[in-house]
């Protein structure tokens, strides 16, 4: 999994890049996590509680993307795939699935993770 993260200074956001099968990470880096720290402290702290054993499961629902992380993998998807997959929508209102829900290994994603807080703590 290759990434990349980038910060527009003028507009002062900051946007993160994943390689194919993980843009959806890209989308929650950006918009759900955006320049907040704490939110992504936070996660990084739910990660370590999940691998010491005292927490199974994480989730995080946020405006348009879901996040799961369990003590193997961490999957981030868009909140429209629960309704798709409880309402049972046709095949043409499905959605591309690299950019809609993404897989990834739990180290990975903390790396990653740990990654993004020293760039947004790098003004």
């Amino acid at each position: 999994m290759e990434y990349q993260f980038r910060r527009n200074r003028l507009e002062g956001t900051v946007f993160a890049e994943f390689s194919m099968d993980h843009e959806v990470l890209g989308r929650w880096f950006a918009e759900e996590l955006g320049d907040d720290k704490s939110k992504t402290i936070h996660i990084l702290t739910q990660i370590a509680l999940i691998k010491s054993g005292a927490l199974n499961h994480m989730r995080d629902v946020g405006g348009e993307l879901t996040i799961d992380i369990d003590s193997e993998q961490v999957r981030v998807f868009a909140s429209v795939i629960d309704f798709e997959e409880e309402h049972l929508l046709e095949d043409s209102m499905s959605l591309y699935n690299a950019e809609s829900e993404s897989y990834c290994g739990l180290e990975d994603f903390e790396s990653v993770l740990e990654s993004w807080l020293a760039f947004i703590n790098d003004k």
